[in-house]
């Protein structure tokens, strides 16, 4: 593969036929009602934070997210596979090189189990490099008697329970946007300075498998297969086999931060959002006359939809149409979070109207927001055979209805952590307080997410056999 450093190139097949959306600015997301945006107190700061920002240089180029919205539309037919992962929400206080590092080997890990599998381009996407903003449920959090403003993300105010932390800070946004330069610089390092290398990543597999007997030959077909590829000429040192490419992406929540660093495309006049090359809209925004719906219309990037059970299929049509009205390919995917139960009845019902649309889109599977409960000790966690569950109906409903499964979305981190139960390393509640370190949502860890990689390999393959 390409590596994952690009410069703003054009590609005329996916430009020629965009036009910019009508009666759309930069602000005109203004005009609408945005939920989810905090409070700052001071209007001034923010102001001149944003202004800063729009001065700073971009963190992705309109190249690459026109290169990873090519490859999305090819999954949408069938020909890739998405694989998107990262943490709930990065931390400042926790950045350091090897944690991107971590989290960026276990997803190589995992792509090449998947490649091999499905015998299709695996496209890795990191919830990383802006990951620092959170949806909350309620505006307050309470304890013990006392109540303060909710923890929305290291990019709103901070993680401590007192009211000097919870106080919306701008001055947080300019360190969100020197954290995704960061953490950008050493993505596109990784992905080219041997890290990526296939041999080193079949090797990783095949000590992980040493853990299961059940995991054992599938690791050993796929190290026979890099064997042959070498015996054929694709030697270690082949480009093929030392690079790879990889892409960011995160929730558009903070919409004034969003516009600051969107920049109009000099090659073909339409606007990107330079913050990630993916953004998608969660579960709490997706109002269709909401504001982050009118942001998102207006910029070029992939989008992404996040859908629970609640989703009326009708309205999803109406979703697609707004963001995607010329039906490119690549440009919409839509991310499904129900719980195994409710997406085996809600996901065929969505299936159909999109298709009863003729509308193109990449379908995706987040196994894990729909499987959160609380333990014993009071700590939320996700049960890994819940997970496992939903991933294979999402399988099971696609295999019926004919569609293509075009990917997973999955919290996870490269970290020995303990904040999912179950899995072949065998966490249980009462593990969860030794390595529980989320901020938020609790995350599979490097063994869970490698597991659950071989499972997805094992039915890719399957599908791709019958």
């Amino acid at each position: 593969m390409a590596p994952v450093i690009a410069t703003n190139s054009t590609h005329p097949s996916s430009t020629t036929t965009s036009l910019p959306p009508k009666s759309w600015s930069l602000d005109s997301w203004k005009s609408k009602q945005a939920w989810q945006l905090p409070e700052y107190p001071d209007k001034d700061s923010l102001e001149s934070v944003l202004e800063t920002i729009e001065s700073f240089p971009p963190i992705v180029f309109a190249g690459e997210a026109r290169s990873l919205e090519e490859k999305l539309g090819q999954a949408a037919l069938g020909n890739g596979f998405l694989l998107q992962g990262g943490d709930c929400a990065e931390s400042f206080k926790e950045f350091n090189v090897d944690k991107v590092r971590g989290t960026f080997i276990v997803l190589l890990k995992m792509s090449v189990d998947l490649l091999f599998g499905g015998q299709v381009p695996v496209i890795k996407v990191g919830r990383m490099g802006g990951q620092f903003a959170k949806p909350r449920s309620s505006p307050f959090e309470v304890k013990d008697g006392v109540k303060l403003t909710n923890y929305r993300g290291d990019a709103v105010n901070g993680y401590a329970f007192d009211e000097k932390s919870r106080i919306p800070d701008p001055q947080r946004l300019i360190r969100g946007y020197t954290q995704s330069v960061a953490t950008l610089n050493l993505l596109r390092a990784f992905a080219t300075g041997g890290d990526a290398a296939m041999q080193r990543v079949t090797e990783w597999n095949l000590d992980f498998a040493e853990q299961g007997d059940k995991y054992k030959e599938l690791a050993n077909q796929v190290d026979e297969a890099i064997g042959f590829m070498a015996a054929c000429g694709l030697t270690a040192g082949h480009p093929v086999m030392t690079t790879t490419e990889f892409w960011t992406s995160h929730e558009c929540l903070l919409l004034p931060y969003e516009q600051a660093l969107t920049r109009e495309d000099s090659t073909s006049g339409l606007y990107y959002d330079c913050s990630a090359h993916m953004l998608w809209v969660g579960e709490r925004t997706r109002q269709l006359d909401g504001a982050h719906v009118e942001f998102l219309r207006g910029v070029t990037n992939p989008i992404g939809i996040k859908v629970s059970e609640k989703m009326d299929p009708n309205e999803l049509v109406k979703l697609i149409g707004i963001l995607n009205p010329q039906n490119k390919p690549g440009r919409i995917t839509v991310i499904t979070r129900m719980g195994a139960e409710n997406l085996r009845l809600k996901l065929p019902n969505l299936i159909r109207a999109v298709r009863g649309a003729g509308q193109i889109v990449t379908w995706v599977t987040d196994p894990m927001h729909g499987n959160a409960i609380k333990a014993p000790c009071g700590l939320r966690t996700r049960p890994f055979d819940a997970i496992k569950d939903e991933v294979i109906a999402f399988f099971d409903v696609h295999d019926q209805e004919g569609s293509n499964p075009g990917g997973v979305h999955l919290e996870m981190t490269g970290q020995n952590v303990t904040e999912c139960v179950g899995g072949s390393c065998a966490v249980t509640y009462n593990d969860l307080n030794s390595r529980y370190h989320t901020h938020c949502d609790p995350r599979l860890n490097a063994s869970q997410s490698l597991e659950l990689a071989f499972i997805i390999a094992e039915r890719l393959r399957k599908r791709r056999l019958g």
